[in-house]
Formats: structure tokens, sequence, C-alpha cells
């Protein structure tokens, strides 16, 4: 059974539609984060053990509208990322819009310790990008990936290139603060997860930030005690 998701702000509505859920995430550069009520990015080490069924139909909805999902290779290796699939259901939403049925995955990476037989790469529906920002050689994915090397401002410049503006980035947290750094950031869209974690999880961001940036808040869903925020510049 699909998770029921209220809006409570800016104009309340009860039990939104998948089409309502995404009818105004438009071009950018979007971050999916879920963080527990004190502020923990992780449970038990991983991401995925704060998600409940709310944020995990909205996680797949943020996929179903984006051309490209962009993730650190260390959040690749501990959340246990496959290929860059979809839904069949976002699959069938995409092609009727005239998109491809699956997004690009990016997978940003300083020292490229990856593995180039890795089933992300040899599975993937969709031709993957590899970026590495540290300027190593990325010859050996050339079989089975592009390579795109350089800083991430002009990375994303080679990408929006290429026609992938709707940009999704699912983390993590020292992605998140290279980004920020870069001043890149176009929207957050943060699940709290209704638990208390303690202990010395990471925050969703960290790294060098010469001066905060404001934001504003665009909206707030609600699926039982998960709130789902949607902040834009």
């Amino acid at each position: 059974m699909t998770a029921r998701i209220d809006r409570l702000w800016p104009d309340p509505a009860e039990n939104l539609t998948d089409d309502e859920l995404v009818a105004d995430l438009g071009p950018g550069l979007r971050i999916n984060f879920v963080s527990s009520i004190d502020g923990a990015a992780t449970h038990e080490g991983r991401s995925g053990g704060l998600s409940g069924a709310a944020d995990k139909r909205h996680f797949e909805l943020l996929r179903r509208v984006c051309d490209l999902v962009m993730v650190g290779a260390g959040t690749v290796r501990d959340e246990g990322y496959g290929p860059m699939r979809v839904s069949a259901a976002s699959e069938r939403w995409r092609v009727e819009r005239g998109m491809p049925g699956h997004p690009v995955f990016a997978i940003v990476s300083g020292h490229l310790d990856l593995d180039e037989g890795s089933r992300i790469f040899t599975e993937a529906p969709v031709r993957p990008i590899v970026v590495s920002t540290a300027g190593a050689s990325g010859d050996r994915f050339s079989q089975v990936a592009d390579v795109i090397e350089a800083d991430l401002p002009a990375a994303l410049e080679q990408l929006r290139a290429r026609g992938l503006t709707r940009i999704l980035c699912e983390g993590g947290p020292s992605l998140f603060g290279s980004l920020l750094a870069a001043d890149a950031v176009d929207e957050l869209c943060l699940t709290v997860s209704p638990s208390l974690e303690a202990g010395d999880a990471p925050r969703i961001s960290h790294g060098d930030v010469l001066s905060a940036r404001g934001m504003r808040l665009a909206h707030v869903l609600r699926s039982g005690d998960t709130l789902l925020l949607r902040y834009v510049r």
C-alpha cells in the first residue's frame, strides 16, 4: 500500500497523488536527504535506516522527474547502490512524457576507487557518467561510462550542456558540502524521520563553506509522524 502524504502548507490538501507531489519540481540541482529529529543523517551507518514508507515513495518520485541522479562514490558503496533504475510505474510515466525510461547515473569520485566491473556499470539501462574531481585518470572506465574530469562547477556545466538540467543529488554529506561550497544547490528536499538517534552519526552535509545561504520554505508535507520539507533558493 502506498504511503499517504498530505500537504500542510502552503495550501493544505489531503492524500496527494503522485502527479500532485511532483507538479512543481522543475529544473535545477535538488538535494534529497533524510534526517532524524536530532540531526543524524544515518541509522546504524546507513541513511536508508532512517527511511520509512513515505520517504521511499517521495524518493522514487524525485527520481521519476529528474534527468540525472548524482551520488558520491562513498555513498554508492555504503548504501549498496545497484544499476540506476526507476520503478516500472516511473518508467512508464517518463516514457509517456518523452523522457528516457531511466535517469542517467553520475558517480562523483575524487580518487576513482570504483570497480568498473560492478553491476552499476555492466547492468546500467543508461550509460553512467563518472565525474573525477581530483585529476585522477578515468581511462579504465571509458568502456562502461562517460568520464568527466573536472571540478564540480565545471562538471555541472558539462552535464547541463548535455541537456541534463534536472539534477538530483542523493548524497553523501561530503558531496553535499562541496556543492554548497560551489554555491550550486538550488533546492533541498529533507525528510525528517520521527526518531532520536544521538551517537556520533554525521550531519547531512559537511565541508568548508565561506558563508551560509538562506533558503525559503516551499512546502511542508506530512505522512503520519514523518515530515517532508522542501526548501528553495
